[in-house]
């Protein structure tokens, strides 16, 4: 019970961590270079920019009422742990000096905040201008992969998505995420006019920023745990898997199969193995002749290689 209860402590502690990574984000990265990021988050950092309305304000009555449908009608473990991120998200955005600083002065905020990160505050500049959407955009893909193996999200579109899914399961979100961040895309082009000029850059730089996000996102939920599948059609079963656990350390688990051209009985061996050890395997399977395999990549394995001793056998 004691350990279930710090286990949940700690799951809340990391959401909240990376709640305030990404408030220092928005503050340091996205308010003083003039650009949305994705998401109902992006129109939020437009109305802010625009009418001087914090995104901490926006943030909560945007997911508030979300979370409450969530977690009556879907998840309510996911709720409560996305109403922790929300909250904490807010509530850093108002105590951080906000509002967009340019030239020390903070600009389309109130600027009321008690923490001023101003020193820390990167500005882009003529030749590195897409520096700050790749960087907030990589931090965001990072800290949203985060939060979603930890049942929780960073609000807006995906609370959104939760909802239509649960209802409607066989419609594609990623169109309403790409409607979404289109919408964000052509506000900007309006939204960060200067002296009455409309800019390109503003919508470049929030497109930059939802690729990045994105790939970075999609890394962090399927990729940091790839690896490769191995196929070998073979006639030495036994002594490819011996091989195989002693030099790889890892097993494979055979198929009986028979080949349709001869009708000869052949094994069918399956094995996951680092990718790494690609040329190892190669080198075990060339010294068997009608041996033959292919490879396949895997985005991940779920569960833990050990080996499992009994005294000091090993099995």
């Amino acid at each position: 019970m004691k350990q279930g209860l710090k286990n949940k402590l700690l799951e809340y502690l990391i959401i909240a961590f990376l709640s305030f990574c990404m408030a220092v984000i928005y503050e340091i990265l996205i308010f003083p270079n003039a650009f949305a990021p994705a998401g109902i988050n992006g129109l939020a950092t437009i109305i802010q920019h625009v009418f001087g309305f914090s995104i901490g304000y926006m943030s909560i009555i945007i997911n508030i009422p979300l979370l409450i449908i969530s977690f009556l009608w879907d998840d309510k473990d996911f709720a409560i742990k996305t109403l922790c991120y929300v909250l904490i998200f807010s509530l850093f955005t108002l105590i951080i000096k906000n509002g967009e600083i340019v030239g020390g002065v903070c600009e389309n905020g109130d600027g009321q905040g008690i923490i001023s990160l101003e020193s820390f505050v990167y500005k882009n500049s003529p030749v590195s201008t897409i520096l700050a959407p790749i960087v907030s955009g990589a931090f965001n893909g990072l800290i949203y992969g985060f939060s979603i193996r930890r049942n929780s999200c960073t609000g807006g579109t995906d609370i959104v998505a939760r909802l239509v899914k649960k209802k409607r399961p066989e419609l594609n979100i990623m169109w309403l995420t790409f409607a979404l961040n289109s919408v964000v895309a052509v506000l900007s082009y309006f939204a960060y006019a200067k002296d009455g000029t409309f800019d390109l850059e503003p919508v470049i730089l929030c497109l930059a920023y939802c690729f990045v996000s994105s790939k970075m996102g999609d890394f962090i939920l399927k990729g940091y745990k790839n690896a490769l599948k191995f196929e070998v059609v073979t006639s030495y079963p036994e002594e490819i898997s011996r091989e195989i656990i002693q030099k790889l350390k890892h097993s494979a688990t055979v198929v009986h199969a028979q080949g349709m051209y001869t009708h000869e009985e052949k094994s069918l061996l399956i094995c996951v193995i680092n990718k790494h050890q690609i040329v190892d395997f190669e080198n075990i399977i060339k010294k068997y002749d009608g041996t033959f395999a292919y490879i396949s990549s895997v985005n991940e394995t779920v569960g833990n290689f050990k080996t499992i001793k009994n005294g000091k056998k090993e099995k």
